[in-house]
């Protein structure tokens, strides 16, 4: 302010006089605050002093003189200078001053003004309109919402000032531009970003937004070259919510080199691309752009050894100030005098006033209206006490066992506003001698924190409750009437002590009433920051003793009156409302929580009325008056000696006296009245402020540098004013103590004189220990402070106070925080009430609540975290939110140099309370941590925050170094990493060999000619059954059937499709008979036949395009279907997605001749194609392999081998049958093999949950094959109806192997609790187990029957992020399970590659799994024909060691390890371990993820996250969540989600998308297309609930 440093007194008397008139042209409104800032610092500018350099010495603190230091006004000046000086300063009462001196706004929105330069606007996030949560507005304080009690014209110009300089700040054209562009393209599945501004701003403004908005459209249409998109073909929409099985994929048509970046442009199937235009990449872009601001904080290195993560200890900044001081002496208080007439014990007073002074009042308690309800005299007082004591020890239990004996302890349950029951309770168990232990009222089962006062009551000992009738009756009961068991809480009897039940105590019977003792006299209860519930004890000498110096310190007389207002239960209301109080005979006026709540004057009223001496407030209470201090013209407040500020030691308690006293000052309140005071629970009073004498002057400000505090240093601000903490002292230490400043943590040595540290105090009038918690007791009460060498400074133990702060010039004390509120991030504290005060100081009327704002830490990632939780008024919109926030984290980012964590706002009424009204910090973050706290708007900012991340990788060029030498079998000293399955046999059975008569050996390659000699052979045998929802055979086929209806099919095709040799036919079946038929009827005919998946009926638009796309890539001549599809493919629904009048022939073979072919045709060579396999990767490419006669036969050999398939088998198959292992079991296998299939199409599953399961024990089939949607189907829809299954006669005890049929690593956790789930149905543990296949060859390994189990080894995540394999113990930090993904097959050998040199790797090292088999496949069948991708996938070679074999490389991750089982050969086992798929692993930070891990984590951060899947954009990690709770819950995730991936993958989250279930797109193996999920989002198609981008 420009007066800083003015003497007004000095100034000339015309300048005097036009400064009241631009005063009473303020208050009257005919000028705004910033105009009349402006001329008032225009008229003071010429008599501003310059400032000088200030030495750092403490003594020279800059003490800013406090209010009313002027000199004192001249008589005639009408209101006086410094009244005057003080209403510049004032809020006009419209803003709540309860932590916020105007200077600390001024410097706020200084610091926001100064980031217009840096800051670029941050992205909103994306809010479904549903998920907008409004809370019932009722039972808000009052005085937080009532703007009845406000003066709206001085509010509004207070707000018009500010928000005109933040308009200003905010014009600059990159803001606008940005805005301009966040805001152009909008959905309406969201709310839309940032608003362009008000239309009320400046002509000129108007004038650059249109410029701007043309500069965006521009922008919007740029095509993004750089931007890594996979191809997108069409767009996938899940077709129904609930279902997860069918879900068609929308491929993209490209080759699959794996050494290809992806970085092309978002590619369409018409190739035209995509420009990428959405609302999502706009937003992702402003958040990239947000992110490239260099980070404040000093990075603190640290990087990853192979066996330990090494934290570097950070380097010291040089600039970082310390303490030069000399060592701190103790402070002695004055000391506490003898009074002749003082008490032997405080029972002895009220003794002496009940019979002397028996008309006297002691208490007045209030109705809710705030008129008195009864006064209660100190005759009455000391009679209902005694009659309490008597009944207590009497009356309660027989005469030979009492309940209670004395130094028992006693629960005292009584509500705020029935102080008088209180009063007697407190008494009657002072003169019973038994302990009191107040506690609040519990209100309900939920109620914040009852669990931990149940811990305080077990801790004590307590087995009895006193209470009123009033408020028994109000207790939470069961339906018997019975009082509801608290959870935690031991079992209490009830005990009403209302007047009516006691009993008169009989002429012989005196309370004991001893000399004050070390003896405990009652115990107060604490909350620790974690939460905790403890007992303070305090003895009956130091109840007696901190009495006594309360009295000497606060000069109290007899007969006082004193206004409380603090709850009486506990500390200062406690000590002095009703201890001192009764000491001194003063006469106590109680004003409940209740009264405030209903009418906030009521306690000024009060002293006006009663003329009262003494006021017990808190900061709130002077706010809430001055808030409705209108109402009331005539208050006078000069019989004021002493106003006690019970939380004056809050550091910005300085500006609510200050503007309390610019309020009251007219009605007579004197400006030394005001009495800051200091308090802990354990040490009692600290520090308190005497009342000055008239026209003394005031004590001084201490002014503070914000820099230097968070670094435990006291510095005087000279440098930037927006970073300064304006200090009030608590006056002076308490007569009779001793005080230290000590080190907060670590050993308890004494600071020096220019360092902050915790007070600690010696004295008689203190807490004793926390009551039956000896440990906690001993680092708390018996605290012996040590010299810098570490020795003792003397034998007397002190108590910590748990205030932060230091002591300035003539033994003032001063406060700047409290250890429960200290913050340590990066070894820097910030104290929370700071910045909760920075908070506020952004202007946050519209947005949230006052008084309910949360601040604390959360430890993630090995250093705290700072999390900000405030109420949002009901009527914020989502825009000022949003503003309000971004504002807020700039605010505190710039003036406290620290970044907040996150920062959320909840609905109105919904954070957990204390029982008086504050937020309930420990609770709050309880819920916070376990995300039930429901955020209606969030922001996170890892990216600012988290500065401590290990090093990115560099990666290290790799090549074949000497150390890769190889001698015989082993790498660089290791067994090369290989692994084969058994030889393949030509001949593997005795069944086949009498029969090879029939049968020439060179059929043998043909799997036609094999159905053709069954149907010869065995014509009878049923091959296969289809079985229906409800579990009824559909249709059947004999080997005689199927060839029969194949060689229809066969006439048909040479008959209608003019068909020649080798052309290629797409066959479009629903799973069932048919398919196999036409497959058989297309190799008779000699065609090469495609299964396609038909179109989901219920959703052409997204399955028909892939449908298309297989058919003119296969190139397909002809297509193969039934007659309702092949209606479906002409109807007018498939025209409106492709061009239906382009179809190849379609063949209906629903109805067809009775022709049988001319001839059957064979191939010339078993190299010929048998079939293409079309299939859609987890990354979105569409890949079709082609298979020949020789790999086909040679796969079903070797599963008939691994197997042992004969014709007398029967193998139940619940999988897809359109491409890689399923279709070759569906299809081909039982032709081959001659055992019987029966067929479970998995969306019969949906209708019919258990058809599987019960197929199996129908038929008692000994190996089934299911796929991993099968597995989960089951698990999560039966797992819960075991016992129903089991009712039904289910039995799986038959079962000997149960085969996942997957492309990646297995799943352990789905297939364990399977097995856990099912065991009960007699399911063995040993039967699931996993198959694995790729493109290149569709089945590698397959447990068959022989074989040892699959075996599971934990490796450490850390070195898989590096491509290492480190193998640790089960359950070992950072450890992950991976199961052996089934026996290689017979004829299959594999060898792990790395895949940059090509070079053979040792065992259990991580490389490609590369293979070679009879049963590869032949290559890619792609338009490009790209040889040059078919030679490196499926013809290589090794680098070294044996160059002639050629390999197929699988595109896997993986390592084999040899094992100290055996395998069928009596050789010990290689197991084959798959660890992920190589094109989908994310490279972050030069690591490589595999996303599933980051999954897994996500999975597991809150139980409502169905499902989850990352991907990356533009170095983004974007996580999608679905969410199975309801819609109020989405929020919750985000900070859950950011948390466990930071913690357990090192990583930061850059967007959380939360979606509905059902969202995340899976393909028919049960696989997530991430692919997919990442073009729909950055397409706008997601439809989420809620989308976060992190900071």
């Amino acid at each position: 302010m420009a007066e800083r440093g003015v003497d007004l007194a000095a100034l000339p008397k015309e300048v005097k006089e036009q400064l009241a008139e631009l005063e009473l042209e303020l208050s009257e409104g005919d000028i705004t605050q910033k105009g009349y800032e402006k001329k008032r610092a225009k008229l003071l500018a010429a008599y501003i002093p310059q400032t000088q350099n200030v030495d750092l010495g403490l003594q020279s603190i800059q003490l800013a003189p406090g209010p009313g230091a002027d000199s004192s006004p001249s008589p005639d000046a009408g209101p006086s200078a410094s009244t005057r000086q003080h209403r510049s300063h004032r809020s006009g009462g419209a803003r709540d001053e309860r932590y916020r001196s105007d200077i600390h706004t001024e410097a706020v929105q200084a610091a926001l003004a100064k980031h217009k330069e840096e800051k670029m606007p941050m992205p909103m996030p994306t809010k479904r309109r549903s998920a907008f949560v409004q809370s019932p507005m009722d039972n808000c304080t009052p005085p937080d919402t009532s703007s009845a009690s406000e003066d709206e014209g001085s509010l509004r110009r207070r707000q018009a000032a500010v928000s005109a300089v933040l308009a200003q700040t905010l014009q600059n054209s990159e803001f606008w531009i940005n805005r301009s562009i966040q805001g152009s393209s909008t959905s309406s599945s969201a709310s839309s970003t940032l608003s362009h501004g008000d239309s009320s701003k400046s002509h000129n403004h108007i004038h650059s937004q249109n410029q701007t908005n043309v500069l965006a459209d521009v922008l919007a249409h740029t095509r993004i070259e750089s931007s890594s998109v996979p191809p997108d073909v069409t767009s996938t929409v899940p077709q129904e919510r609930n279902s997860r099985v069918e879900l068609a994929p929308s491929p993209a048509v490209r080759g699959m080199s794996r050494g290809q970046s992806r970085s092309s442009m978002m590619d369409t199937a018409d190739g035209k691309g995509v420009p990428v235009n959405s609302r999502v990449s706009t937003k992702i872009q402003q958040l990239l752009n947000t992110l490239k601001r260099p980070k404040r904080p000093p990075l603190s290195e640290f990087f990853l050894d192979d066996a330990e993560q090494i934290v570097e200890v950070p380097q010291p900044d040089p600039n970082t100030p310390r303490p030069e001081g000399r060592q701190i002496i103790p402070v002695k208080g004055e000391p506490l005098g003898v009074v002749s007439n003082w008490p032997p014990a405080l029972q002895a007073a009220l003794a002496r006033w009940g019979a002397t002074q028996a008309k006297s009042p002691a208490l007045t308690a209030l109705d809710i209206t705030g008129k008195p309800l009864y006064t209660l005299t100190y005759g009455k007082l000391w009679s209902r006490s005694l009659k309490l004591a008597y009944t207590l020890l009497n009356k309660l239990g027989t005469k030979n066992e009492p309940v209670l004996k004395p130094g028992d302890r006693v629960a005292l349950v009584y509500p705020n506003s029935d102080p008088g029951m209180f009063w007697v309770a407190f008494y009657g168990c002072l003169l019973a001698e038994v302990i009191p232990v107040p506690i609040e009222v519990p209100l309900s089962q939920k109620d914040a924190g009852n669990q931990q006062i149940g811990f305080l009551l077990g801790s004590c000992g307590i087995s009895l409750a006193l209470t009123s009738e009033v408020c028994l009756k109000g207790l939470p009961k069961t339906p018997s009437g019975e009082i509801l068991q608290f959870k935690g809480w031991p079992r209490l009897r009830w005990v009403v002590t209302d007047t009516k039940y006691l009993t008169k105590p009989s002429k012989d019977w005196q309370p004991h009433i001893p000399t004050a003792n070390s003896d405990t006299a009652y115990i107060e209860y604490k909350a620790s920051k974690e939460g905790t519930v403890m007992g303070v004890a305090v003895s009956k000498i130091s109840m007696l003793t901190h009495c006594q110096a309360l009295t000497q310190a606060c000069n109290y007389c007899e007969g006082e009156t004193l206004v409380n207002v603090l709850d009486f239960k506990k500390d200062m209301g406690l000590w002095h409302g009703v201890l001192t109080s009764v000491m001194n005979r003063i006469h106590t006026i109680s004003v409940p929580y209740s009264v405030m709540k209903a009418c906030p004057l009521s306690w000024v009223q009060r002293v006006n009325v009663s003329k009262a001496r003494v006021a017990l407030v808190k900061c709130r209470d002077l706010h809430w008056a001055m808030m409705a201090h209108r109402d009331q013209k005539d208050i006078n407040l000069s019989s004021l000696r002493m106003l006690i500020v019970a939380d004056g030691a809050n550091p910005w308690s300085v500006s609510s006296c200050d503007a309390f006293l610019n309020v009251f000052q007219s009605h007579g309140l004197k400006p030394e009245v005001i009495c800051p005071c200091a308090s802990s629970t354990e040490a009692m009073t600290v520090a308190i402020r005497r009342p000055g004498a008239r026209g003394a002057p005031l004590p001084a400000r201490a002014i503070l540098s914000m820099g230097g505090l968070s670094h435990g240093v006291i510095r005087v601000n000279t440098e930037d004013k927006n970073s300064a903490l304006t200090v009030q002292d608590v006056g002076h230490v308490m007569p009779g103590a001793l005080m230290c400043i000590v080190k907060p943590d670590g050993p308890p040595m004494l600071c020096k004189t220019d360092e902050i540290g915790e007070i600690v105090l010696n004295s008689r009038a203190g807490g004793t220990m926390y009551y039956g918690l000896p440990g906690v007791t001993k680092n708390t009460f018996e605290v012996i402070p040590v010299n810098s060498g570490g020795t003792p400074i003397g034998e007397i133990p002190f108590t910590r106070t748990g205030l932060l702060g230091f002591v300035g010039p003539g033994s003032l004390v001063f406060v700047v925080g409290k250890t429960e509120g200290l913050l340590l991030v990066s070894g820097r504290r910030h104290n929370a009430d700071d910045l909760v005060a920075t908070a506020l100081a952004v202007e946050p009327i519209k947005t949230v609540y006052r008084g309910r704002i949360a601040v604390f830490s959360v430890m993630v990632f090995y250093d705290e975290r700072i999390v900000m939780v405030a109420e949002q008024r009901p009527d914020a919109s989502e825009e000022d939110s949003f503003q309000w926030m971004s504002r807020v984290l700039q605010a505190i980012d710039s003036i406290h140099q620290v970044g907040l964590y996150c920062l959320a706002l909840v609905p109105a009424n919904t954070l957990p309370k204390t029982p008086l009204g504050g937020i309930h910090m420990c609770e709050t973050k309880q819920r916070f941590l376990e995300g039930s706290l429901h955020p209606c708007n969030i922001l996170m900012c890892p990216h600012t925050c988290v500065t401590n991340l290990p090093k990115p990788r560099q990666k290290q060029p790799v090549g074949v170094g000497p150390a890769s030498i190889m001698v015989g079998n082993l790498v660089a000293g290791k067994r090369i990493a290989q692994a084969a399955g058994r030889e393949l046999g030509l001949i593997e059975d005795q069944d086949l060999s009498r029969k090879l008569s029939m049968w020439p050996m060179t059929m043998h390659q043909f799997l036609s000619e094999a159905l053709q000699w069954r149907a010869q052979s065995d014509p009878d045998h049923v091959l296969y059954i289809l079985l229906n929802a409800k579990g009824a055979a559909v249709s059947t086929a004999t080997c005689l059937q199927l060839h029969k209806r194949a060689e229809k099919i066969t006439a048909a095709l040479l008959e209608r499709g003019g068909i020649n040799t080798g052309d290629n036919v797409v066959l479009l079946y629903p799973p069932g008979i048919d398919l196999i038929a036409s497959f058989y009827g297309c190799l008779y005919a000699g065609c090469i036949p495609v299964t396609v998946r038909p179109p989901h009926l219920q959703n052409l638009s997204a399955t028909l395009p892939t449908v298309r796309m297989i058919i003119d890539v296969s190139k397909a001549a002809c297509i193969l279907t039934t007659q309702t599809l092949m209606k479906t493919l002409r109807s007018k629904e498939a025209a409106a997605s492709v061009n239906v009048k382009t179809w190849p022939t379609i063949i209906d073979t629903d109805d067809l001749p009775r022709k049988r072919p001319p001839h059957i045709y064979k191939p010339p060579t078993a190299e010929m194609l048998a079939y293409l396999d079309f299939s859609v990767s987890t990354t979105g490419m569409l890949t079709g392999v082609k298979i020949s006669h020789a790999a086909v036969s040679a796969l079903c050999r070797s599963i008939k081998l691994q197997c042992e398939l004969y014709s007398s088998r029967q193998v139940a198959i619940c999988l897809d049958p359109y491409c890689g292992l399923g279709f070759v079991l569906w299809c081909l296998s039982s032709v081959y093999s001659g055992h019987q299939s029966i067929l479970i199409p998995p969306m019969e599953l949906e209708s019919s949950l258990p058809l599987w399961l019960s197929t199996l024990s129908q038929y008692k089939i000994r190996d089934t094959f299911c796929s991993y949607s099968v597995m989960e189907l089951c698990t999560k829809g039966l797992g819960t109806q075991t016992e129903a299954l089991k009712m039904r006669g289910v039995n799986l005890s038959c079962v000997r192997s149960c085969v996942v049929v997957a492309e990646e690593r297995p799943r352990l956790a789905l297939t364990q609790s399977f097995s856990k789930l099912f065991k009960d149905l007699g399911l063995s543990p040993r039967a699931v187990s996993t198959a694995f296949g790729s493109r290149v060859n569709l089945a590698i390994c397959l447990q068959g029957t022989t074989g040892p189990d699959p075996s599971t080894v934990y490796v450490d995540m850390k070195s898989l992020r590096h491509d290492r394999v480190r193998l640790v113990e089960r359950g070992a930090p950072q450890s992950l399970p991976l199961m052996e993904s089934g026996t290689i097959l017979p004829g299959v050998r594999v060898i792990i590659v790395n895949p940059e040199t090509k070079g053979p790797l040792g065992d259990s090292h991580l490389g490609e799994i590369w293979v070679n088999s009879p049963h590869n496949a032949s290559g890619y069948y792609t338009i490009y024909g790209e040889e040059s991708l078919q030679a490196d996938h499926f013809n290589t070679r090794l680098s070294f060691g044996e160059p002639h074999t050629l390999w197929a490389r699988t595109g896997y991750l993986g390592f084999v390890r040899r094992t100290e089982l055996l395998d069928a050969s009596g050789d010990r086992h290689d197991a084959l371990f798959v660890v992920g798929y190589l094109d989908e692993t994310l490279e972050l930070r030069g690591l490589r993820y595999h996303p599933i891990d980051i999954e897994t984590s996500v999975s597991r951060a809150h139980r409502s996250i169905a499902e989850s899947a990352v991907f990356t954009w533009t170095n983004l990690l974007v996580v999608v969540a679905e969410l199975s709770g309801s819609e109020q819950e989405a929020l919750d995730l985000v900070p859950l989600v950011t948390n466990v991936v930071l913690e357990e993958h090192h990583l930061i989250v850059g967007v959380v998308v939360i979606v509905d279930p059902g969202v995340i797109p899976i393909n028919s193996r049960g696989e997530k297309q991430r692919m997919h999920l990442r073009d729909s989002f950055l397409a706008d198609q997601l439809d989420p609930i809620y989308v976060a981008y992190n900071m």
